[in-house]
Order: structure tokens, then C-alpha cells, then sequence
């Protein structure tokens, strides 16, 4: 069974920095996409970065690029998302998400789409003004 479990979540003030980590285990194929989504309180979740792992591809939203960085180590199986220069409006539940190789479709599509088999329980991340 495909686990995913997220990490690194805290308070930190505007400006601040932090790296949210995601360990997934249970299975042995091969994961085509993993992705970062948030859901900010009283709003729809949506897409922050994905990573196509064949070639570690990434996409981002616009709200934060040149801010965020999405990464994979394929050896300890670990999806990161470092975030620098947080906003108030960065405040979220983050989760951590991916879909194995058979499905098709562009990873940068997904970040819209939202179309992964595997998710995890979330992360916490609020940013104070």
C-alpha cells in the first residue's frame, strides 16, 4: 500500500524560511509525478510545484515561483519543497501527492489538473504578518 507522509510544517513569521518533506513507502514501481498542493483555510486546494521524475522536470504556480523549490531524492524516496521568503498568503495545509508511470499526460498539466492516485495527509504551514 502506497504511503505518503508529509513533514516540516510550523509557524513562522513573513520573510522566514522552511523545507516540508514527503517519505513515501509501499511500493516498488516506479512514481512518473509527485506534486506539492495546498489549501489555505476557507479556500479550494490548489497546485504549488510538480516534479516529472524522469527527468526532474519541474512546474510551478506562479504565486510561487522564484520562492519555492520542488526536489526528489530517489535514493532515500523523499519529495522536498524549500520555501524561501514566505507570505501570510503562503498559510496552508500542504500535501504531498503522486501518480505512477501509467498514467499519461503532461506533469506540468497536473498541477492544474490535480490528477494523482496517491496522497498524503498534510502538512501545516502558517506564516505570520
Amino acid at each position: 500500500q502506497v504511503q505518503l507522509e508529509e513533514s516540516g510544517g510550523e509557524s513562522v513569521p513573513a520573510g522566514g524560511s522552511l523545507r516540508l518533506s514527503c517519505v513515501d513507502s509501499g511500493y516498488s514501481y516506479s512514481m512518473q509525478c509527485m506534486g506539492w498542493f495546498r489549501q489555505a483555510p476557507g479556500k479550494e486546494r490548489e497546485g504549488v510545484a510538480t516534479i516529472y521524475t524522469g527527468a526532474d522536470s519541474t512546474f510551478y504556480a506562479d504565486s510561487v515561483k522564484g520562492r519555492f523549490t520542488i526536489s526528489r531524492d530517489h535514493a532515500k524516496h523523499t519529495l522536498y519543497l524549500e520555501m524561501f521568503s514566505l507570505k501570510p498568503e503562503d498559510t496552508g495545509i500542504y500535501y504531498c501527492a503522486a501518480r505512477p508511470v501509467k498514467y499519461t499526460g503532461s506533469c506540468g498539466d497536473a498541477l492544474l489538473s490535480e490528477d494523482f492516485a496517491y496522497w498524503g495527509q498534510g502538512t501545516q504551514v502558517t506564516v505570520s504578518s
